[in-house]
């Protein structure tokens, strides 16, 4: 039986706070996760991708200035990859933005990235209206890593499939995969039957012949 959401947050929150040495980070967490950062986490994330491995609330980093910042969320899957997810709430803190706040929102971002993280900022207003769409851009942002996982069971062209698949912020036809896999459109078709019948993949739209294919979620 799959555990729910509930239950794995709690497990993650504890395996969180038994390892964390900082007592900054620390302190963070036992405050609580933001209610931005939980929804996405409860609606986004884990109907997504159904574990929060790799994924480290109030992701410490340091700035030009010798201090410290946060992120939200940060995806940190090894080999010096460094993904940083934040919510963009829809209170104070969005309708309010004076012009200091938003200078200095430009440049953590910029500075984020030159220091290499891959950013993703996310409006709440997203996670509320349109969650099945966010679900698919965090497959695709996970999709940037080298690191990313497909299950055990699938094959080599299968597995890239999934690749091909979070790579993507839409659905995608037989003819698309099989420009990307240098196979037939016939093979690309088997492939995603298989794929669909295995419930990695699912019909986006469209009738058989011209129908798109996605990621299931």
């Amino acid at each position: 039986m799959a555990i729910g959401f509930e239950e794995t947050y709690e497990k993650w929150l504890q395996s969180l706070l038994a390892g964390e040495t900082n007592p900054r980070r620390r302190t963070r967490i036992e405050n609580g996760l933001e209610h931005d950062t939980l929804e996405f986490l409860r609606n986004v994330w884990f109907p997504a991708v159904g574990s929060f491995r790799h994924l480290q609330p109030e992701g410490e980093v340091r700035d030009f200035h010798n201090g410290y910042r946060y992120l939200d969320l940060a995806y940190l899957p090894g080999n010096g990859v460094k993904g940083g997810i934040e919510i963009q709430g829809n209170g104070p803190h969005a309708r309010d933005l004076d012009v200091r706040r938003f200078k200095d929102l430009c440049w953590r971002h910029c500075l984020l990235t030159l220091d290499g993280w891959t950013f993703l900022p996310i409006a709440y207003l997203s996670i509320k209206d349109e969650p099945k769409r966010c679900q698919q851009l965090v497959l695709a942002f996970i999709g940037k890593f080298a690191a990313t996982e497909v299950p055990l069971a699938l094959n080599w062209v299968e597995a890239e499939t999934v690749r091909f698949a979070r790579r993507l912020l839409r659905p995608f036809t037989p003819a698309e995969l099989a420009a990307h896999l240098r196979v037939t459109d016939q093979h690309a078709r088997r492939i995603l039957h298989s794929m669909v019948d295995q419930q990695v993949l699912e019909v986006a739209n469209g009738q058989e012949r011209y129908r798109t294919y996605m990621l299931r979620t």
